[in-house]
């Protein structure tokens, strides 16, 4: 029985207007981002020694600019319920690096994402630029990585992560790892925090594979932006903000990574079952 992750979708060519698709669209949408980073960087020359790890204002900016990611793309961004307004974190599915601009055009936030990307060429720097968390898996960067958590958690960022550990073929949501859940139940952080569920689901243009927008596998990146801008008719992308929950409500990391799973798989209409494996 062969793995999901081995099966590729199959693209056709892209056509004289494909491309034209992809000029048109990538250049405003590189236009609007590197735009976005400049204002920001500037910002930031302000606002760092003003407010220190506080950040108040280029947030807004990052918002800004994934929000006009989407009408720019062609691709329709639904919410449906409300970011929480307590100090703590949002998890989400993720099935998609277009889940960076649906989620932050959503909410502001920082993301937490493997130390890897750091070192990514364009994306690594936009993520520095933008304060994401960058976590190792060495065993040995526990620690460090649990005192950094607790910094930017106490300085009220709101950390937004994948639990899953990896992107999918967005028809399935993979069993949460409970790892980065630990950071909540230290030092009291678990009587301040609360933990919100969030869903993102793609619906793929009519007449296209369910799997459209995933990225997964060994899937590079530039061929799969290239067909999403590509597309002559695009699909929506809905973010669902569930109830948040007080981390206190739960005795550990493996009760409160279950409880969210579940909650975000439930409310996933085209989730695949996929059997269970041991919580990390």
């Amino acid at each position: 029985m062969s793995d999901w992750r081995d099966n590729a979708l199959a693209r056709p060519p892209l056509g004289a207007l494909g491309w034209l698709r992809v000029a048109l669209r990538g250049g405003l949408m590189g236009a609007v981002i590197y735009s976005g980073l400049l204002l920001l960087l500037l910002l930031r020359l302000i606002e760092r020694p003003l407010f220190g790890p506080a950040r108040p204002w280029t947030p807004h900016i990052t918002q800004m600019v994934c929000k006009l990611v989407f009408p720019i793309i062609g691709l329709r961004l639904i919410t449906r319920g409300q970011p929480m307004p307590q100090k703590g974190a949002v998890v989400a599915n993720h099935a998609s690096w277009l889940d960076i601009f649906a989620l932050n055009a959503a909410q502001r936030g920082y993301f937490v994402a493997k130390s890897e990307v750091e070192h990514w060429a364009a994306i690594g720097w936009l993520a520095r630029a933008t304060g994401t968390v960058f976590v190792a898996r060495k065993g040995t960067e526990a620690k460090r990585q649990q005192v950094l958590f607790e910094e930017r958690l106490r300085a009220g960022h709101r950390l937004m992560f994948f639990p899953e550990g990896t992107s999918t073929d967005a028809i399935r949501v993979l069993p949460f790892k409970s790892t980065l859940f630990a950071a909540f139940f230290t030092h009291g952080l678990d009587h301040i925090l609360h933990i919100q569920p969030v869903s993102v689901i793609y619906h793929a243009p009519p007449g296209q594979d369910a799997r459209f927008y995933g990225w997964w596998g060994e899937m590079d990146f530039a061929p799969h932006l290239l067909q999403v801008l590509a597309a002559p008719r695009q699909g929506r992308v809905e973010v669902v903000f569930h109830p948040p929950v007080a981390v206190s409500a739960f005795a550990n990391r493996k009760e409160l990574a279950a409880y969210c799973e579940s909650v975000i798989r439930a409310s996933h209409p085209l989730a695949v079952s996929e059997e269970p494996s041991v919580r990390h």
